[in-house]
């Protein structure tokens, strides 16, 4: 992947709940860095009303080479849901992903349904 220059680097994220057809308002995000077997806590995050952070997960010099993971805390959120039950199919969601190009901008958008996710690139 070719360097966009600058300091313009960022990673964000998006979550949406499919099942409601809304974003996913007040979803706990965690963001590791990953070397090896070893994981290092970056930041504890919320998503607002729109289902996104109110600043990017990393950017300027923070936003560097290497291997992460995002834990998407979706039991929580899905459990907060009445009518879903008590017991969440799904708990913690991890997506582990690598990041080249410390220029460039990384999205990880989730997709979420009380039974299954989806993920991609997006941009």
């Amino acid at each position: 992947m070719q360097s966009h220059g600058g300091n313009d680097g960022r990673l964000t994220t998006h979550v949406l709940d499919t099942a409601s057809g809304k974003p996913a308002k007040d979803l706990r995000i965690e963001l590791y860095r990953i070397e090896g077997e070893r994981q290092t806590h970056l930041r504890s995050v919320r998503t607002n009303d729109d289902g996104r952070c109110d600043q990017p997960l990393l950017s300027g010099s923070l936003m560097q080479a290497g291997t992460y993971e995002l834990q998407f805390h979706a039991g929580d959120y899905l459990g907060s849901e009445a009518a879903r039950g008590a017991n969440p199919f799904l708990d913690v969601i991890p997506i582990r992903f690598g990041i080249d190009d410390q220029a460039a901008h990384y999205h990880v958008p989730l997709l979420l349904s009380p039974y299954g996710y989806s993920t991609y690139r997006g941009s």
